[in-house]
């Protein structure tokens, strides 16, 4: 027999048996948006087997059990939150997953022991009770007095185990060590002198400097919380990899020196995380009528929220108004004005290649988990980013952030299967990510 007919013979029988296997779940006949940044695919199948997206093709499928219809409905991947804290994981986590976010960062706070990290790292390993997968860096290395525990005083903080005091620089080196053991992203320092007056002294530079130093001992990335432009600069100059917030950083484009920090930044591959949301998490209290909001209100009750506004809330936001109106020659609060410079410089990092992606700070007062990424992302469309980077933002650079590109992040053959169904277009208008059918995580639908 002619070889190539054996192997037009092959190809067919291949294909017919393909037809035949029972996949653990098939998503059909879906716009898929797989996360990378490439172009919409219609009309494919999405198919999963043992947590895993086996296979994406666009033809005639036999299988009738376990299928997800996707006609008209657009597949995502899971989204990241790369920054948030927690003081209730199982409640939290529960709403992160009902708002499609399947994996967190989590830099520090007021609970994290190790124990406590342990925990939540145990149950974003399964998949049955509804949480996000969890990476998380060591607790916070700062001083006593400083922020977040002057900042955010609590009971909680304890020094050696919710948090390292440093009192020299010659003591990082055993604390380095001593956290290095743990599963974690890499070393937490926390430079700022606070989100908001009155503000606290700021970690010195040399301090900063030697964490570096020790963490790239045991290869593990230091995570620097940063919130104005000399922090910025302290944290680059320091060789720290990643800039947890980029709030309040307005980076000068004429300026040798910052043009300088963002080709540091470039060359070490770093990333930055946004949180804009945290400005808008400062103006709730004056805004009662974001509260109402039907998407917010499917996990986050408007009566319970309602409590929430203080006269205590509304002074302290009053006051960030006035210095939010300072700072941008303002007469009045508008979120479009406060937020397009810091999305201009974003949509400039982008183009030159740097990794950022998503954050919101989701614990802190008015930041709500879940919720506050869909508004992080709407906030960026106000500013005139396009949605697919947005997504993209969410989604694939997060992985990068992690290092699990090779697992999470995109939507393709051998990767987890971390996965939302939408039953809207989200490069219409990124506010469709909250019309949310099905979240998968691991191949398998998540309670919501």
């Amino acid at each position: 027999m002619n070889k190539s007919v054996i192997v037009i013979l092959c190809l067919i029988s291949l294909g017919c048996s393909n037809q035949s296997i029972d996949y653990e779940l098939l998503i059909s006949n879906v716009n898929l948006i797989d996360g990378t940044g490439k172009p919409m695919q219609r009309g494919v199948n999405v198919y999963i087997n043992n947590g895993r997206v086996e296979k994406i093709d666009s033809v005639q499928i036999e299988q009738t059990e376990s299928v997800i219809d996707g006609t008209d409905k657009y597949l995502i991947p899971g989204l990241f939150d790369c920054h948030i804290h927690t003081t209730n994981y199982l409640q939290d986590f529960s709403n992160l997953i009902h708002y499609g976010v399947t994996s967190v960062f989590i830099p520090g706070g007021s609970l994290c022991t190790n124990e406590y990290f342990a925990a939540m790292r145990s149950i974003g390993n399964q998949d049955s009770v509804p949480a996000p997968r969890v990476f998380h860096t060591s607790q916070h290395f700062t001083m006593e007095g400083r922020h977040p525990v002057k900042t955010y005083g609590s009971s909680n903080w304890r020094d050696g185990e919710t948090v390292f005091f440093l009192t020299d620089t010659a003591q990082i080196a055993r604390l380095v060590k001593q956290v290095a053991q743990y599963p974690i992203m890499g070393i937490k320092v926390t430079i700022e002198d606070g989100p908001a007056p009155p503000f606290v002294e700021r970690i010195p530079q040399g301090f900063v400097d030697k964490i570096v130093v020790e963490a790239e001992k045991y290869e593990l990335e230091v995570f620097a919380h940063a919130s104005d432009n000399v922090e910025f600069l302290m944290a680059v100059n320091a060789g720290a990899q990643n800039i947890i917030h980029y709030v309040g950083i307005d980076l000068d484009w004429t300026n040798e020196e910052h043009l300088s920090a963002v080709n540091a930044l470039l060359d070490r591959d770093a990333t930055i995380v946004t949180t804009l949301v945290i400005d808008k998490s400062f103006l709730y209290p004056l805004h009662p009528e974001w509260l109402e909001v039907p998407a917010l209100n499917e996990a986050y009750p408007v009566d319970e929220l309602h409590e929430m506004i203080t006269p205590q809330a509304i002074s302290r936001a009053e006051r960030i108004a006035e210095m939010i109106k300072q700072d941008y020659g303002l007469d009045e609060i508008a979120m479009e004005k406060i937020f397009l410079p810091q999305v201009q410089d974003i949509q400039q990092l982008l183009d030159q290649e740097m990794n950022v992606t998503l954050g919101t700070d989701a614990g802190n007062l008015f930041n709500f988990h879940g919720y506050s990424l869909h508004e992080e992302m709407q906030l960026l469309e106000m500013g005139g980013l396009p949605t697919m980077d947005i997504l993209k933002m969410g989604t694939f650079n997060a992985a990068r952030m992690m290092h699990v590109q090779d697992s999470l992040g995109s939507i393709e053959p051998g990767k987890l299967a971390d996965l939302i169904l939408l039953d809207a277009d989200p490069l219409t208008s990124i506010s469709n990510t909250l019309k949310i059918n099905t979240v998968i995580k691991n191949g398998v639908v998540q309670k919501r």
